[in-house]
């Protein structure tokens, strides 16, 4: 009878996906597989180290009884990655990961895809062309004629005081429809982040998400902080997605918008405190609109898209240039 003791093992190292064993504090205690595509680096380099705080993080989540299904990118490829918790007995020892490329899309998800990103590109092109209407058109032709109704009034200031009380009613008016015009115009185009700066762009949003959402909805990121427009339009884009879908999809009561900047680039991170939804809905076909947007637009930014959701405690959208994630 053959000695198979060392088929175990053959498994773990020639199996295509990478697996590890996290301890305490994040370190990592064993490797199988090539890590690399996923950290960056080798097995050697791995083992009795931490890999990141984020990644320290989300091995504490699994050391405390939590399973997370994570899809990101990494370069071009696209991985599903799940931490878990090793049980010795009752107790929890270790935080095991498991992660497997899923590049190949089927033939359906990729005319799929191929569907939707040129929507996309259209829809930005129209948006873009809509907003340049209303600002330079609509909003030029009602400013010129509030100063027309100026002149009237000014005419008729001593004629006709009656209907230089109702000029002026129906300049108020005009002057809200010119605020409207204005700030519509600036949610359509594409390229207002790249003018006005990410952090205003965040407070717009903010405000308009507040006429219609009964929750709070914070924004942390410093004024002054500088990013490269095309990445702070992509980070802008993604934001606007997950706040979209936090307030359609998630019942919370709570999202909050964050924007750190590290030596290696910003990160930005959406959360919220709703129902979150099955890890199992970001794999596959079951995709949605949404974050096909967000892969979209962080695909053109060299950006990697992280998402994390749980039914109890939300979701976590994280978006960030490969150096600094």
């Amino acid at each position: 009878m053959s000695d198979d003791s060392w088929l175990p093992k053959a498994f773990l190292e020639q199996c295509p996906a990478c697996l590890w064993i996290a301890g305490a504090e994040g370190v990592i205690h064993e490797v199988y597989g090539d890590p690399s595509p996923v950290f960056g680096k080798g097995p050697a380099e791995l083992k009795g180290r931490t890999i990141s705080k984020v990644w320290t993080s989300r091995f504490l989540q699994a050391l405390a009884g939590e399973t997370l299904m994570l899809r990101e990118r990494h370069g071009n490829a696209t991985w599903y990655i799940t931490l878990f918790p090793i049980r010795r007995g009752r107790q929890i020892a270790y935080a095991g990961g498991l992660a497997r490329e899923i590049t190949p899309w089927s033939t359906a998800e990729q005319e799929l895809r191929q569907t939707v990103l040129g929507a996309l590109k259209a829809q930005e092109f129209e948006r873009k062309m809509a907003s340049k209407f209303l600002h330079d058109s609509v909003g030029q032709n009602l400013t010129a004629l509030g100063l027309q109704l100026d002149l009237v009034r000014m005419d008729l200031e001593t004629l006709s005081p009656e209907t230089c009380e109702r000029i002026s009613a129906i300049q108020r008016m005009l002057e809200t429809m010119m605020e409207e015009v204005r700030e519509y115009s600036y949610e359509l185009n594409p390229s207002t982040v790249e003018r006005a700066g990410l952090r205003p762009a965040l407070d717009r949003l903010t405000a308009r998400v507040r006429e219609r959402f009964t929750g709070a909805v914070r924004v942390n990121a410093d004024p002054s902080l500088k990013i490269d427009p095309k990445i702070a339009s992509a980070l802008y884009q993604i934001a606007h997605e997950a706040v979209q879908n936090a307030v359609e999809h998630a019942s919370c009561s709570v999202i909050e918008i964050a924007v750190a900047s590290t030596r290696n680039g910003p990160i930005l991170e959406v959360r919220d405190n709703g129902r979150g939804f099955d890890p199992e809905d970001i794999l596959g076909a079951r995709r949605g609109l949404g974050l096909l947007s967000m892969e979209h637009y962080a695909a053109q930014a060299g950006l990697e898209l992280a998402i994390s959701s749980d039914r109890d405690t939300g979701t976590l959208v994280r978006a960030a240039l490969p150096e600094a994630s």
